[in-house]
């Protein structure tokens, strides 16, 4: 018996390139778009792997747990890391950016985090790209997140590696992601002399086989299922028009802060326009840990998308993750009623 998951044919190297400039007209970009058969930590640890080595100096911009994760593998690539970290409260600013390049000229590469999921903000990348290009350094960024939340756009704001992952506001799968790569981000990969090559984590690879073959030959056997599950999401929003789903996501987000105090709790991430468009994040009141709380909420209903915060911000933090087929009004409603509901339990 023929199943439409498990009987699939072969996915042709034309289609995958199909579905790559597909992501590309998404991004509205002209660099390379290489589509990575992984969830994006793979690109995302790629990325930095191949253009970051003992000589950089990298200014790596922390605003949740990714920017931490990112200078820590800067740092094992054997970079010079400077750390700019600021409360998770809040976002980046371009002037933060611009003291640290006067205080550290030598700065060639600059990581930073679009939207934080985790921790609810999101940084004025356009702002910053202006920054990091006036010095010239290389710019990558993480745009997993606020991909199909809010704009992003590489070649407008000057970013040498951007980062997509389809699972968050694009509501497609978790198994393949994206990369867009400038001429100058593979030429800092191809004098690298340890960029991973005849790796996984290999963009090269991507580049010297695949690119540069005319796209005709791919690397390995490609991931049919995500593949295609990649194609009908990027139709699907093709089809709605990015603008639609990004003012959902916008609607989703304004309804959250909106609707927190009257339930009992404040946003975790003070200015609205800090606020990333793809999660809200709440504070517990004093005396309520979040976990618990969010814990008493699921009981009403386990398929809200509620969430604590990671590790030592279990305590404080509550996540309302309104992103993909999550991002309506209804649904940022019912997580604020269960919460609401919940705090009048625990808070008791």
């Amino acid at each position: 018996m023929t199943h439409p998951f498990l009987d699939l044919a072969p996915l042709s190297a034309a289609r995958f390139a199909e579905i790559e400039d597909r992501v590309a007209r998404l991004l509205d970009t002209r660099q390379d778009v290489v589509i990575m058969q992984g969830e994006a930590l793979l690109p995302l640890e790629g990325a930095i792997r191949g253009t970051a080595g003992p000589g950089n100096t990298a200014l790596n911009v922390i605003t949740g747990p990714y920017g931490q994760t990112f200078g820590n593998w800067l740092r094992d690539c054997g970079a010079t890391v400077i750390d700019l970290s600021v409360p998770f409260h809040t976002a980046v600013t371009a002037e933060q950016v611009r003291e640290a390049f006067a205080e550290h000229p030598e700065i060639d590469f600059v990581s930073l985090v679009h939207a934080e999921a985790a921790t609810g903000n999101t940084n004025p990348v356009a702002e910053i790209g202006e920054v990091v290009r006036e010095h010239g350094a290389l710019f990558y960024l993480d745009a997993v997140a606020s991909i199909g939340a809010e704009p992003v756009l590489p070649d407008a704001w000057g970013v040498d590696l951007c980062v997509i992952g389809a699972q968050k506001a694009m509501g497609g799968p978790a198994g393949v992601s994206a990369v867009s790569v400038s001429s100058r981000a593979w030429a800092r990969m191809a004098a690298n002399p340890r960029a991973p090559r005849r790796s996984y984590l290999s963009l090269l690879d991507w580049k010297e086989r695949w690119v540069d073959g005319g796209r005709k030959a791919l690397l390995h056997a490609p991931a049919q299922l995500e593949m295609l599950a990649l194609e009908a999401c990027v139709e699907r929003i093709e089809t709605v028009g990015l603008e639609a789903v990004m003012g959902r996501h916008r609607a989703a987000a304004e309804a959250a802060r909106a609707g927190a105090p009257g339930v009992g709790l404040e946003p975790y991430v003070y200015e609205a326009r800090e606020a990333a468009p793809v999660a809200t994040t709440l504070r517990a009141p004093s005396g309520v840990v979040a976990s618990e709380l969010v814990a008493r909420a699921l009981e009403r209903d386990p398929a809200l998308p509620l969430a604590a915060g990671g590790g030592a911000l279990a305590k404080e933090m509550i996540r309302v993750n309104h992103y993909g087929i999550d991002a309506r009004v209804e649904v940022v409603e019912a997580c604020l009623a269960a919460l609401g509901g919940a705090l009048a339990v625990v808070g008791g």
